[in-house]
């Protein structure tokens, strides 16, 4: 089931809205006149993207909120409802990442990307869900990135908590059908890498997404259909990718993986582009309901 109502008078809450794909996408949606509640940490970057949204004429509100904490994530519903009196649409897109081998990545780098990516996720469903269902229903999506359908070295923990969200996303569906619930419909995003500023670390450092790389605004243009035609699944950017399986035991391979995740970057970034391949060219595609 698709919103409710028409986008132009739909709430809709956006997590990690302060830039990239999140800011794409509550731009997307006032442009088409509806109500964005923008979520994040940073207040000031939210107030930037919420001044752009007003430009529009849209109606917003900037709720500064850390995915992390379950109990922050509820006040975040509730606070949009009080303002705005329901909620039409929730879009979890906060993320964060870890680039590396496995074994090198350190533990609160772990615990972050699971925290935020899935815990995150879970936390905006369940705090969702009650305001969806009052507003006799909506939609839900959550952006899994492509990688929650494949496994791409040297992202382990990230590819874990994507596929994860997936498989949640998956389930809760077929809880709601079970129960007898087809008012909320429950969306998954998979775009491509994205130009934007997720945190990916390896070694500290702060690295670009895996090619192809395409610009948030394509990742938003999909999640804006989904708000009004609501697919179980969709590829992001008109393409469906496949990652081939790819030999990493050559003796170059090996001699750098002695070497730590800080001297990796440049070959986990190349034996990315080597493994993609672009296998369908379409326009944007995913199961339906």
């Amino acid at each position: 089931m698709a919103l409710t109502r028409p986008l132009a008078e739909a709430v809709v809450v956006i997590t990690g809205a302060s830039s990239g794909t999140g800011a794409a996408t509550a731009l997307a949606v006032a442009r088409n006149g509806g109500t964005v509640v923008l979520a994040a940490r940073g207040e000031p970057a939210l107030d930037a993207v919420a001044d752009r949204c007003r430009a529009f004429g849209g109606r917003t509100a900037v709720l500064p909120t850390d995915v992390t904490d379950p109990v922050a994530v509820t006040q975040l519903a509730e606070s949009a409802v009080a303002v705005f009196g329901r909620l039409d649409a929730w879009v979890n897109n906060a993320a964060t990442g870890a680039v590396g081998l496995f074994e090198e990545i350190p533990i609160a780098q772990l615990r972050r990307v699971v925290e935020v990516n899935l815990l995150g996720t879970a936390y905006g469903m369940r705090a969702a869900l009650p305001h969806l269902r009052a507003s006799g229903g909506g939609v839900l999506v959550n952006n899994a990135s492509g990688l929650a359908t494949i496994a791409l070295p040297y992202q382990s923990i990230y590819n874990a908590a994507k596929q994860g969200i997936r498989g949640l996303a998956d389930t809760v569906r077929q809880e709601l059908r079970v129960t007898g619930e087809r008012g909320i419909a429950i969306c998954t995003v998979l775009p491509a890498g994205t130009a934007a500023p997720v945190r990916r670390y390896a070694a500290g450092r702060r690295i670009a997404p895996p090619p192809p790389v395409q610009p948030p605004e394509v990742a938003a243009q999909t999640i804006v259909r989904l708000l009004t035609r609501p697919r179980r699944e969709a590829y992001a950017g008109g393409q469906r990718f496949a990652w081939r399986s790819v030999p990493l035991a050559t003796e170059e391979v090996r001699r750098r993986a002695t070497v730590g995740a800080s001297a990796m970057l440049g070959l986990a970034a190349g034996t990315a582009a080597g493994t993609i391949a672009a296998v369908t060219r379409r326009h944007t595609r995913g199961r339906r309901w």
